[in-house]
């Protein structure tokens, strides 16, 4: 398995929307394992495709480092489709390795339905609530090209600019290798 370099906010990959996986190729398969690799390096519960410069519609999520979650199994959604939200919504601070140090607080739904297929090619569909739906709902964001910046009100992303400007340039420490452009 390799580590690979996280793209940070700046690269014009993190605004691109993804594309459909046709289908399931030992490359992808191995993409996938490097993807697990590299965001438990970084110490992240979720990692999206176009964060390590893939353009496949996919991202990984292992919550089992997280208080309450020790016995979640590793989930790896291909070509997700959210289907539904719920009306109930939460205000949480997030972070994220392609914007490193930041952290905002972001309003979304607390429980959704989401359908994806497996690494085995099947449909699953399942439903997922509080950190799980966060996290499916920030990965699946970065596929549709949004930060989180894009999910906060104006006062509060002007509040964030010098941050934002500041891990354009690459002037902030990160303890995890990224991609220079």
């Amino acid at each position: 398995m390799a580590i690979l370099p996280i793209t940070i906010y700046g690269n014009k990959i993190l605004k691109q929307k993804t594309k459909p996986v046709k289908s399931i190729s030992d490359d992808l398969i191995k993409k996938i394992k490097d993807m697990f690799d590299t965001m438990r390096n970084a110490n992240g519960i979720g990692l999206a495709a176009n964060q390590v410069g893939f353009t496949e519609s996919l991202f990984v999520i292992d919550l089992k480092g997280v208080d309450g979650y020790e016995k979640f199994k590793p989930v790896v959604m291909i070509n997700p489709e959210i289907i539904l939200k719920s009306e109930e919504t939460e205000i949480l601070e997030e972070g994220c390795l392609s914007l490193p140090g930041l952290r905002a607080e972001v309003e979304r739904p607390r429980q959704i339905k989401v359908k994806f297929i497996d690494t085995d090619e099947n449909e699953v569909e399942i439903e997922a609530d509080d950190l799980f739906a966060r996290v499916i709902l920030h990965e699946y964001d970065h596929l549709i090209g949004k930060l989180i910046p894009d999910r906060v009100d104006s006062e509060i992303k002007k509040k964030l600019q010098e941050e934002l400007n500041k891990i354009k340039r690459k002037e902030i420490k990160i303890d995890y290798p990224i991609v220079e452009d």
